[in-house]
Formats: C-alpha cells, sequence, structure tokens
C-alpha cells in the first residue's frame, strides 16, 4: 500500500508541473450523460487526452440505453498547445447494453464489448489563465461483440453460437469541454 501511494505522488506531482487540465463535457452533462476527461502536455505541440464517457440509464421508454466508452488519445496543436486548431487520434474501448439504432421501433437490444479507432478535430480557446474550451467534433469506426436479445421474452435473437459481431463507421464524440488548468 504505501508503494501504491509513492508511485500515485510521483505521478500526481509529475502531472501538476505539465500543464494539465481537467474537463467535463457541457454538452452531454446539460443530457445527463456524464462525459469527463484530462489532457496533458506530452511535447511542443503535442498533449495525451484521456476521457470517459458513461451512460447510466438502465432504461429509456423501456429500451437499455446503457454504455461507457474509455478514450485515450494523442493530439497535435498546429499553433500552439491549448489555443486554436488540434487534430487527434484515438484507440478505445466501450462497454454497452444498448439498443442499436437500426432496431429502434423494436423489441431487440444488444449486450456486449466493442472497440473503436478513429479521429477528431477540434478547436480550443483561453477564457483566462485557468479556464479553456475545447469544442470538437470525432468519429470512426467501431466494432462490436455482442449478443442480441428480445425486450420480451429475453431469449437471444441472434444465430450466432458465442458472440455476435457488427461494425459501423459513425460519428460518435463531440461537444464542448469545460476545462480548468491544474
Amino acid at each position: 500500500m504505501k508503494k501504491l501511494f509513492i508511485v500515485f505522488f510521483l505521478l500526481f506531482s509529475i502531472l501538476l508541473q505539465a500543464q494539465t487540465y481537467v474537463k467535463a463535457n457541457a454538452f452531454t452533462t446539460f443530457l445527463t450523460i456524464p462525459n469527463v476527461g484530462i489532457e496533458t502536455s506530452i511535447g511542443k505541440k503535442s498533449t495525451f487526452h484521456f476521457d470517459a464517457l458513461a451512460s447510466f440509464w438502465k432504461s429509456v421508454n423501456g429500451k437499455p440505453r446503457e454504455f461507457y466508452t474509455f478514450t485515450p488519445e494523442y493530439r497535435y496543436h498546429f499553433k500552439e498547445k491549448y489555443n486554436g486548431f488540434y487534430a487527434g487520434a484515438h484507440i478505445g474501448a466501450s462497454i454497452f447494453n444498448f439498443q442499436k439504432w437500426n432496431f429502434i421501433n423494436t423489441n431487440l437490444y444488444e449486450k456486449g464489448v466493442g472497440y473503436f479507432i478513429g479521429a477528431t478535430i477540434g478547436y480550443q480557446v483561453k477564457i483566462n489563465d485557468k479556464f479553456m474550451l475545447d469544442c470538437f467534433f470525432g468519429g470512426g469506426w467501431h466494432q462490436g461483440f455482442y449478443k442480441g436479445y428480445d425486450l420480451t421474452t429475453g431469449e437471444r435473437y441472434d444465430k450466432a453460437k458465442n458472440y455476435n459481431k457488427s461494425g459501423e463507421w459513425f460519428p460518435y464524440r463531440g461537444g464542448v469541454m469545460v476545462s480548468y488548468k491544474l
């Protein structure tokens, strides 16, 4: 336990020495789907961003709407870090108990895990020495491994032995992060 505390303290100290921002997505939080993150400097024009997005809704109108995503991302800033346009590349993971977009008017839903790879474009604006806004939009390829179920019977509707697989290109990131410099 003592070693874990020392490692945590050293890591936290390193992060405090770098320009590090903690963030919350104003748009998704307003929709009761929190999206929080952290961004820290790793080079002259480079930063590392990590965020988690979570929908804790077990059910909306009787349909499951629960999902979690974890996104580590490398960002390259064209002018300077934390000011102006940037482009990012990410690979992340997802966990879901959700009804896919093409099953909206049915009793079918999917429960599983996935990974995604994609890109983000954004623009950061400094408000003052401590606060910044990060406006961003991104998407890419999501590959899901899931089991499909019928809400009325609880039985599987898909014919896959273990996990069904589905991959789609779509936008899955966006919003305005209100950022606070540590």
